[in-house]
């Protein structure tokens, strides 16, 4: 582990593959590939929601060379108010921001990452695409590049500067309690919880106020989307699996929630890298439901 990021210094490998806007997940090489030809960057996504500056400070420790960091809580949501979820989505000026500051332009394909399963790399990936710009995900995350006898490099990056973009949110891609609250009754409409089976059925609740879901909701937890070593499955089998949730269910009225809209977008990345695509994010989830207290919340399997 080095405190340099000369590995990339030149770039070797002139006649690599392009990028192509549709490689939702990355091999180990294949960013490797891209790193030395300078047509991405990388964003350590690392966070641990029991000690919020773990992140940080593991990324100082050892990264992927070149790698600047996104902090849940700070870069990829905005400011808790009294009727939000715990994680709200950035503001676009905000987001653009972040990003220049971390160098990204609209030439360069954004690569996330997190310690392996990607739980909070898929929200970036899902802000960027929230926001009309291309990314994706390295499969397997740190562990993966780490087993490829990749290097790191340690100590914190300093990028160039971009000047910020212009970013517009698609709201087409999200869902709202109302929008939900009202449509409750209602048989197209289908809510795919991705907490884990005992939050979902209300037996703990170690993050939120009230413990349950939204009523008519279906589980289905994100780390399902994983094999061993945290790689995705499948294309072909994720779709077999979602299919067996969903059934022939309208993918338009499909809307993915969590407890604050954060690995909700694992579920919603890997039903679009097996061609599911459509399905929408509440961005509030869980945490924001019970925030008003007369919105109905059940409980149990």
């Amino acid at each position: 582990m080095g405190s340099d990021s000369s590995h990339f210094d030149e770039p070797d490998i002139p006649d690599g593959k392009p990028v192509v806007s549709g490689e939702l997940l990355l091999t180990p090489q294949r960013l490797d590939e891209l790193l030395r030809s300078r047509a991405c960057i990388v964003v350590d996504c690392r966070f641990d929601f029991a000690d919020p500056d773990k992140g940080r400070k593991d990324w100082r420790t050892g990264h992927i060379p070149g790698a600047t960091y996104a902090h849940l809580g700070e870069n990829l949501s905005s400011p808790v108010t009294d009727f939000s979820g715990r994680h709200p989505l950035p503001h676009a000026d905000d987001f653009a921001r972040f990003l220049a500051s971390i160098g990204w332009a609209r030439d360069k394909l954004l690569v996330a990452y997190d310690e392996g399963p990607n739980a909070v790399a898929a929200r970036l990936w899902w802000l960027m695409r929230y926001f009309g710009q291309s990314a994706s995900l390295l499969d397997g995350g740190l562990a993966a590049w780490e087993a490829s006898g990749l290097p790191l490099e340690s100590g914190t990056m300093t990028p160039a500067l971009a000047p910020p973009a212009t970013l517009q949110p698609d709201l087409s891609l999200t869902a709202t309690a109302v929008e939900i609250q009202e449509k409750l009754d209602m048989p197209e409409l289908l809510v795919l919880d991705a907490r884990a089976a005992e939050r979902f059925a209300g037996k703990v609740e170690p993050l939120d106020t009230r413990a349950g879901h939204i009523p008519g909701a279906l589980n289905r937890h994100f780390g399902l989307n994983l094999g061993p070593g945290d790689y995705f499955k499948s294309p072909q089998e994720l779709r077999t699996e979602f299919r067996a949730v969903l059934g022939a269910k309208d993918l338009r009225n499909v809307v993915h929630s969590c407890g604050s809209g954060v690995s909700a977008c694992h579920n919603l990345f890997a039903m679009e890298l097996s061609g599911l695509e459509g399905t929408r994010l509440y961005p509030g989830s869980w945490s924001e439901w019970i925030r008003d207290p007369s919105r109905p919340v059940a409980s149990g399997d």
